[in-house]
């Protein structure tokens, strides 16, 4: 897939591919509704469709990120709602099968601003990971999936537990090591004074978070939710 992305507009790469192999392992039918938060230029929204998920929603907070992905998706002669909206706000009366996530996830040093709102995600890059492990979870039906892809640099572990808490079996699925890019490189003094790099570190750890919700629960003697797997 080759889609052409404005300046300002999340490109896809490692991070969008690594996340796309694991959605394709999802059982998609056109009974499925997945959502990609945080579209950008639409790549995650578009491979849901093309394994023929029977609704797509696709979010992102920039206008020109929504415009490029429905443009994108009406070039590929899909069918996909593109909606602008803050992560999951625009949708938090709906119900999911599957939700797809690359946020920014880049610990950064300062403030936010112009085309760094695309990877930056404050001083531990999880001032977007955090909100989607909490708002995620009850947006998905029983049995229905989120695949969160992050990095190492923000905290596997606490993503893990973060879902585990909210009652989702959770794993890490994909790992991948890929080379510094031009924003890690800049920043990899900052980043080792932080202790997030070892001195002359070059590469980056990729992970796809699978958390898969509860199919039922049941009430134990006491009144107790007692949560259970199918």
């Amino acid at each position: 897939m080759v889609l052409m992305t404005p300046q300002g507009v999340y490109a896809p790469q490692h991070d969008t591919w690594l996340l796309t192999e694991a959605l394709h392992r999802e059982n998609i039918t056109e009974d499925t509704a997945v959502l990609d938060v945080g579209t950008g230029s639409g790549a995650l929204a578009i491979a849901a469709a093309r394994r023929g998920a029977g609704r797509v929603t696709a979010v992102d907070v920039s206008a020109l990120a929504v415009a490029t992905a429905w443009l994108h998706s009406r070039v590929e002669g899909l069918r996909i709602q593109v909606m602008r909206g803050d992560l999951l706000t625009p949708v938090a009366d709906r119900c999911f099968d599957l939700i797809v996530a690359n946020p920014p996830y880049v610990p950064s040093p300062g403030a936010c601003r112009g085309r760094a709102v695309a990877w930056n995600a404050g001083v531990d890059g999880r001032a977007l990971v955090d909100r989607i492990c909490r708002d995620a979870p009850p947006l998905l039906r029983p049995g229905g999936v989120l695949l969160l892809v992050h990095s190492a640099l923000c905290g596997i572990e606490r993503t893990v537990r973060r879902l585990g808490q909210a009652a989702m079996r959770t794993a890490v699925v994909d790992r991948r090591l890929i080379p510094f890019g031009p924003v890690l490189r800049e920043r990899a003094a900052w980043l080792e004074g932080r202790g997030l790099i070892e001195p002359g570190e070059e590469t980056e750890e990729l992970v796809v978070i699978r958390a898969e919700r509860a199919q039922r629960q049941r009430r134990d003697a006491s009144g107790a939710v007692e949560v259970r797997q199918a």
